[in-house]
């Protein structure tokens, strides 16, 4: 017998819930049509694979930076907690911060997020109201330093533990 299937949640409930998953705090930065940096905060953000190394952000189709972005290398920086007014300004509020950016990297990129890594676009797909790029990522850095994170609408901290798993690797 066939299974009936509830109707779909509307956006707002699904939003609620999908608030209840910590995230870390990305800036996604990359060059404007005139070669200016520019960036937009994202939490949707994974990697994909380490043979070729692949990452993935989602970005909303509505966002300014949609257009910008799409078909071009990007980076992602990972912010750490000192960083949530980065977080803010790229975020959409004007003044919370002014970003500096590292001269001579081969795409907009923050100086000293909390890890970072630099981009070639690789494969774009449609995800509805979103639209998911794949990076292949050809450059990378990171600092030791407790992260930004963000659930239940708002940002927090999650501290770096005594002990990581770089000896593991």
């Amino acid at each position: 017998m066939p299974e009936t299937l509830a109707a779909p949640p509307g956006p707002g409930a699904l939003r609620a819930c999908l608030s209840r998953f910590a995230t870390g705090v990305t800036v996604v930065t990359f060059a404007d049509a005139d070669g200016g940096p520019r960036g937009a905060t994202m939490n949707s953000f994974t990697s994909v694979s380490t043979d070729p190394p692949l990452v993935l952000i989602s970005v909303a189709r509505r966002a300014r930076s949609h257009d910008l972005l799409t078909g071009r290398p990007f980076c992602v920086n990972i912010l750490g907690a000192e960083q949530e007014p980065l977080a803010r300004q790229f975020a959409g509020s004007p003044g919370a911060t002014e970003p500096r950016w590292v001269t001579g990297a081969r795409v907009p990129r923050l100086v000293s997020p909390l890890g970072w890594m630099e981009c070639a676009p690789w494969r774009a797909y449609d995800g509805g109201d979103h639209t998911l790029l794949v990076g292949r990522v050809t450059g990378i850095g990171h600092r030791d330093g407790d992260a930004l994170t963000y659930a239940w609408s708002r940002f927090g901290t999650a501290a770096e533990p005594a002990d990581g798993i770089e000896h593991l690797i």
